[in-house]
């Protein structure tokens, strides 16, 4: 009797969580009317459409960076890249 007072618990249990968890599908909380500011825009009556995703910007007239301030920033990065490569490591503390 024990055991069948349990299942019917737990398959109560099961049925209400599983409500509960559908019922949050069921709608959208940008449809509820509660906390919408008062200069909030209108909501579209349709939905919009894609984004256009492969319209791309113009090619630019001019380079972004200039050929000798990128070789600069290169070698500034290769020097720092060496620089702690070479460094030595870190000593670890006895008491980690």
């Amino acid at each position: 009797m024990l055991v069948d007072r349990h299942n019917r618990v737990l398959a109560f249990a099961v049925l209400v969580i599983s409500a509960l968890a559908l019922g949050g599908c069921s709608s959208s909380i940008a449809d509820l009317p509660l906390g919408t500011p008062a200069d909030a825009p209108a909501r579209p009556k349709e939905a919009g459409t894609y984004l256009p995703v492969h319209d791309l910007p113009p090619n630019r007239e001019e380079a972004a960076m200039a050929p000798a301030e990128r070789a600069k920033i290169e070698a500034e990065l290769l020097a720092a890249r060496d620089r702690q490569a070479s460094a030595p490591a870190p000593k670890e503390s006895a008491g980690r």
